[in-house]
C-alpha cells in the first residue's frame, strides 16, 4: 500500500513534478523510425511527459523535437512548411532548425532570428525508434542501447499501443509475473481465442515464490513454480529503470527475448512499446511468439488513429462471455489487450491506498521503492539508476530444472554475461 503522497508523487510526471523532473533524465522512446520516412517529410504532433512537440526530418536527414508553439503568435507549428533544413511556421513565415534555434523571419523589416530559440530536445535513433531526452543538457546520458537495438533490423519487431491510464499503472501490471498463467491461459486445448496452453509449464506451476536482485540499473527478479513431477520451473526477468522490462519469449524458444518500455503521454495515458527480436535468424513477416498470437506486432492496433487499441474501453475490449466461459480465462482476445482491459478498468490512476499486497507482489513493491529513491537521487543533485550502460547486453531467460538443481546457477548467466 502507498499513501496518497507517495501515489502522487510517482504518478505525476508533467514539467516540475519531481517524477516528471526525475523521468526526464532517461531517453525516452518517442516514435517510431517510419513515422517520420524521409527529409522534408511532414511533421508529427507528440505528446511525451504532459509536453506537447512537434517533431521533424529536416532536409539533412536530422531529426529535431520542438515545443509545438510557435514562440512567435503560438501557434502550432504542426502546421509549419518542413523545408531547406528547417521547420517554417505558416502564419508569419518565422523558421526554426532541428536545434529550435529560430534562422529566418519572413515578416520582419529588421529581422532578429539570433535572438529566438524555442524548446528544442535532442533526437537519438536506435533500433528503428527515436528516443527524446528530455532534462538537464548537461546531464545527458549515452545513448539507449538494448539488446534488441541492436539485431539487424529483419531479426526484430517494435509495436507502440496508447494505453488510457496512468504509467504506473501500466508499468506494474507488465513487471506482475503472478498473473500472467491465471489471467492469460487457455481453458481447454485448441481454444478459438489465443493464450497459454493448460499443458504449459507457466500454467501447470504452483504459485511462484519471487526472488528479486537490485542492480545498478534496476532489479532481475525470478518466479520459480514447482512443477507436479518436483521439477522447478522459474522465468527470469529483468526490470531496467525506469520503464523497461525483458522477459522470456516463450517456453522452448531460443535465442529470443520480449520487452516492454511503458512512457508517459501524460498522467491519464501512456504508450505502451512491444518489441521482440532473435539473436539468431531473421523473423518471418507476421511471426509471433507461441503466446502473444500476433498481438505484440500490433493487429490490435489503430495507427491512423495515433496507435489506440482497437479493442479499447469504449468497446468494452470486444469481451466475449461465451469465450470467457469455455475459451480463455478473460474471453478478450490478445494477451497484451487482456492487460490493458485489466489495468485501464482501475481509472486513470488507480488509488493505491486501498490496495492489498502480499509476498507475490515483489517486484512491484521493488519497483515503487527504486522510483522514490531515484527522485530523491535527483532532487539531491546525483543521477537516478539506469541511466548509465550497464543494462546494455541484458536478456531474459527461463529454465526448467530437476528438484533441488540450483536455478540461479543456470539463469543468471543466460541472462547478465556480466554477473
Amino acid at each position: 500500500m502507498l499513501t496518497q503522497e507517495q501515489n502522487e508523487l510517482l504518478t505525476r510526471v508533467g514539467p516540475g513534478t519531481p517524477m516528471g523532473e526525475t523521468l526526464r533524465r532517461y531517453w525516452i522512446p518517442a516514435l517510431l523510425d517510419w513515422e517520420l520516412p524521409a527529409p522534408d517529410c511532414a511533421p508529427l504532433r507528440l505528446r511525451l511527459l504532459g509536453e506537447d512537440l512537434v517533431a521533424f526530418r529536416d532536409t539533412s536527414g536530422r531529426v529535431g523535437a520542438l515545443d509545438e508553439r510557435c514562440p512567435h503568435r503560438l501557434t502550432s507549428l504542426w502546421l509549419g512548411r518542413n523545408e531547406e533544413n528547417g521547420l517554417r511556421c505558416v502564419y508569419h513565415g518565422w523558421k526554426f532548425d532541428v536545434t529550435g534555434q529560430c534562422v529566418d523571419q519572413m515578416n520582419e523589416p529588421r529581422p532578429f532570428a539570433a535572438k529566438i530559440r524555442t524548446t528544442s530536445y535532442p533526437v537519438a535513433e536506435a533500433g528503428g525508434v527515436l528516443w527524446v531526452y528530455m532534462g538537464p543538457p548537461e546531464k545527458q546520458p549515452p545513448p539507449p542501447d538494448f539488446a534488441w537495438t541492436r539485431v539487424p533490423e529483419a531479426h526484430r519487431v517494435v509495436t507502440k499501443v496508447v494505453e488510457e491510464c496512468n504509467w504506473l499503472q501500466a508499468l506494474e501490471g507488465g513487471i506482475d509475473t503472478s498473473h500472467a498463467p491465471i489471467m492469460h491461459r487457455m481453458l481447454r486445448p485448441n481454444a478459438s481465442q489465443p493464450g497459454i496452453p493448460v499443458s504449459d509449464a507457466f500454467v501447470q506451476g504452483s504459485a511462484p515464490t519471487l526472488e528479486v536482485d537490485v542492480t545498478d540499473y534496476g532489479y532481475r527478479y525470478f518466479g520459480a513454480r514447482s512443477l507436479g513431477s518436483g521439477e522447478q520451473y522459474v522465468r527470469g526477468y529483468h526490470f531496467v529503470m525506469p520503464w523497461t522490462q525483458l522477459r522470456p519469449a516463450g517456453r522452448g524458444v531460443q535465442n529470443r527475448t520480449h520487452g516492454h518500455h511503458w512512457t508517459p503521454i501524460d498522467d491519464r495515458r501512456c504508450l505502451v512499446w512491444n518489441w521482440y527480436y532473435d539473436d539468431a535468424v531473421p523473423l518471418g513477416k507476421g511471426e509471433a511468439g507461441p503466446e502473444e498470437t500476433g498481438n505484440v506486432f500490433g493487429a490490435d492496433v489503430d495507427v491512423e488513429n495515433g496507435f489506440r487499441s482497437v479493442r479499447n474501453r469504449s468497446n468494452n475490449w470486444m469481451i466475449d462471455r461465451e469465450a470467457q466461459r469455455t475459451e480463455t480465462f478473460t474471453g478478450i482476445v490478445g494477451i497484451n489487450t487482456q492487460d490493458r482491459a485489466a489495468q485501464e478498468m482501475m481509472g486513470p490512476i488507480v488509488d493505491r491506498t486501498r490496495e492489498h499486497l502480499g509476498p507475490a507482489d515483489r517486484a512491484i513493491i521493488a519497483a515503487r521503492k527504486l522510483l522514490e529513491e531515484a527522485v530523491r537521487a535527483v532532487q539531491d543533485g546525483g543521477d537516478p539508476p539506469g541511466v548509465a550502460p550497464t543494462y546494455y547486453g541484458l536478456r531474459a531467460a527461463e529454465t526448467t530444472l530437476p528438484p533441488g538443481a540450483d536455478w540461479r546457477a543456470d539463469l543468471i548467466p543466460k541472462m547478465d554475461p556480466g554477473a
